[in-house]
């Protein structure tokens, strides 16, 4: 997984003229995409790691201020641009593998007790934020240690 965090002011998502998730700030917008062999485990983790982020004013998280968050699933995250002029899609998770995905990230948010609005999955969707800082960070959810004989290795 991997998720462009950013602390606003405040965001918003629009699809077809209609505010489908808005957030006042302080709070982060999360741009989150999905790649072919990430887990719930990963999302649970990754739902962690953004909630407790210390990148809020006075060293705080969304955890310490009850910050809202708003996430946005986005598949071009994984774009890969090595070579050409057009972007390759192959990273990105298909449909059935993101969506449950991305629904579980915002579950693990909701689960650790934060304020989600979400965009619409597959839509085409208009983000508007203020970004607050301003204040951006890529995360990439890195591999879970491993349990049971795997860690023995």
């Amino acid at each position: 997984m991997r998720a462009v965090v950013q602390r606003v002011g405040q965001a918003s998502v629009t699809v077809e003229g209609r505010t489908v998730g808005a957030v006042e700030g302080p709070g982060l917008l999360v741009l989150l995409g999905v790649t072919h062999d990430d887990t719930e485990a990963y999302a649970q983790r990754l739902a962690e790691r953004i909630w407790n982020l210390r990148i809020m004013d006075d060293e705080r998280s969304c955890a310490d201020l009850g910050a809202p968050i708003l996430v946005v699933s986005q598949f071009t995250l994984y774009a890969d641009t090595r070579k050409g002029r057009r972007p390759g899609w192959s990273a990105a998770a298909p449909r059935p593998v993101s969506e449950p995905l991305v629904e579980a990230f915002v579950a693990a948010l909701r689960g650790l007790g934060a304020t989600v609005e979400t965009g619409e999955f597959g839509a085409m969707m208009q983000v508007a934020l203020v970004n607050d800082g301003p204040v951006t960070v890529v995360m990439d959810q890195p591999p879970l240690a491993p349990t049971g004989p795997e860690r023995d290795r």
